[in-house]
């Protein structure tokens, strides 16, 4: 497993943009896929977005593409995701994490597929 750390959030209004960043420490996300996903109380934890660990191939929910982009930098050991025309319903705790290196990731991959995992990080869309 890896240590997995986000920042970024906040409070912003319809139609602004956050970048989320997840640092990863004790062991580097070379070769290790990683994606995001986000929680809201009451409903289970919905995938939002993956990059393979080359970071050729990403994957998006149907409900944030075109509006977010996920990118890798393993020589800073981070993972973004850039989030632009935010929504009210895009309000939620969003968390990254890890799976193991050289594992494959698909659309709609599942929690249970990630081994490490960040505590997350808020982010509010409200006027």
């Amino acid at each position: 497993q890896v240590q997995l750390a986000e920042s970024g959030g906040g409070l912003v209004q319809p139609g602004d943009s956050l970048r989320l960043s997840c640092v990863a420490s004790g062991r580097t996300i070379n070769s290790r896929p990683t994606g995001w996903f986000r929680h809201t109380p009451g409903k289970d934890r919905e995938f939002v977005a993956a990059i393979s660990w080359s970071g050729v191939t990403k994957y998006y929910a149907d409900s944030v593409k075109g509006r977010f982009t996920i990118s890798r930098d393993d020589v800073k050991n981070t993972v973004y995701l850039q989030m632009n025309s935010l929504k009210p319903e895009d309000t939620a705790v969003y968390f990254c994490a890890a799976k193991p290196p050289t594992s494959t990731v698909r659309a709609g991959t599942s929690p249970s597929d990630f081994d490490s995992w960040g505590q997350g990080t808020q982010v509010t869309v409200s006027s």
